[in-house]
């Protein structure tokens, strides 16, 4: 075994590596140390490069803006002639945007000039025409104005040639319409990141069909099928795969075989019909099987070959609970983004809340603020890892430590908003 998986045996000679109890904040840097970002890359259109990710710097091919506007509605004028303010200017044009002015402008004269036209030959300032008095074709302005004043410089808002984008970001719509605005029609991207995923279990139904005795539909794979969407990867949905060693197996090495990552849920405890875990140690490798967390202490990393694997706990809570907290950041991490920090502050808790010392827990709050501007959360109830309805109703997780006991009402806890 030692010889088969030497990233197993790296592990084995650290004196904390328990895979039979893993600290949540181990089991990230495990994860980690074992993911290589994907290198394939392509062009796209534009059009279809949301959610991607940029595979190399994006350096601007211009200006922005490319020429001097007006920022405002006013007229143009020479500072020369404004430095002897007040005085009286001729109207010699109009300029608007996308229609510039044909010609010079000389001293004593300005041109009527519209927000976003182009700045006139001759003229470095921009006088707002609410500071101006009209007298027929002339235009009497008073003192107090400033060089360049009302004017949007060429390359103010990007330099020719400046990174504007970098390598691992993903492109969300205001990166489409950067990317736009400089006239950039493809962007090289990384190819998507393969996600495989099924449930195990031969008590699962799929909604629209009718439940006999001891039986319940499969919300797991809709909620991971949800979740993989908001990144973006392409996913392979292999369905529900009973309970039995053959299937099983069959499955495992399929998804291996196509996808850089396998998702299943289910399978990975300690009862008699839980064969995941097993089979993964026969034809892969696994790291760790459980975790010190709660919802989601039955969870399994490991790989088979080069295809990463992760168990999911079959209660419909802990999945997406450990999706979030361990599954999410890997993959964006594979597909070759850099994971933002997790955001957590202080709220007061309005409600008591039960904790047993030994794991960390990631409860379902109700974040909200008082009268005062205090932060408050509710827990949504009932935390057992099955209430599905408790993830609907939360907009954020109360993340309590390990060492953490009972809470009492008023007591400072950590929030986590989704």
């Amino acid at each position: 075994m030692e010889a088969d998986h030497p990233f197993l045996s790296s592990l084995e000679s650290l004196g904390d590596y328990d895979p039979d109890s893993m600290p949540v904040e181990q089991a990230h840097r495990l994860i980690q140390q074992s993911l290589t970002v994907i290198t394939e890359q392509e062009s796209v259109d534009l059009r279809s490069a949301l959610q991607r990710t940029l595979a190399s710097d994006v350096l601007s091919p211009m200006n922005v803006p490319p020429h001097n506007y007006s920022a405002m509605d006013g007229y143009a004028a020479r500072f020369d002639d404004l430095a002897n303010a007040p005085c009286k200017l001729k109207i010699i044009g109009s300029a608007y945007a996308g229609h510039a002015f044909e010609g010079r402008v000389s001293a004593g004269k300005c041109v009527h000039i519209m927000t976003g036209a182009l700045i006139p030959d001759g003229c470095d300032s921009v006088v707002m025409q609410e500071h101006v008095r009209i007298d027929g074709s002339w235009v009497e302005i008073g003192a107090g104005h400033h060089r360049g004043e009302n004017i949007r410089l060429a390359g103010e808002d990007i330099a020719q040639g400046a990174t504007v984008l970098t390598r691992g970001q993903m492109i969300r719509p205001a990166e489409m319409g950067l990317l736009a605005s400089l006239g950039l029609s493809e962007v090289v991207v990384y190819r998507k990141l393969k996600v495989a995923l099924f449930s195990t279990g031969d008590e699962l139904q799929q909604p629209g069909s009718s439940l006999a005795a001891g039986q319940i539909y499969d919300s797991n794979r809709y909620s991971l099928f949800g979740m993989l969407g908001e990144l973006g990867v392409e996913i392979i949905d292999m369905g529900n795969i009973r309970d039995d060693v053959a299937s099983l197996k069959a499955a495992l090495l399929e998804a291996a075989s196509k996808a850089d990552v396998l998702i299943t849920s289910g399978g990975v405890s300690v009862g008699e019909a839980d064969y995941v875990k097993q089979l993964l140690a026969e034809i892969g490798e696994v790291v760790f099987w459980k975790i010190a967390m709660k919802p989601g202490r039955p969870l399994a990393y490991g790989k088979i070959g080069i295809c990463h694997f992760f168990g999911l706990p079959g209660n419909p809570v802990a999945v997406m609970v450990t999706f979030q907290q361990l599954v999410r950041d890997a993959l964006r991490l594979l597909m070759g983004q850099q994971p933002k920090p997790i955001i957590t502050f202080q709220a007061v808790s309005a409600d008591p809340i039960r904790k047993i010392p030994g794991r960390m827990e990631f409860q379902r709050g109700i974040l909200s603020q008082d009268e005062n501007g205090r932060w408050i959360v509710h827990t949504t109830g009932g935390q057992g890892s099955g209430i599905l309805s408790s993830m609907s109703k939360a907009n954020c997780f109360i993340v309590l430590p390990e060492s953490q006991g009972n809470i009492e009402a008023g007591y400072t806890v950590q929030v986590q908003p989704f």
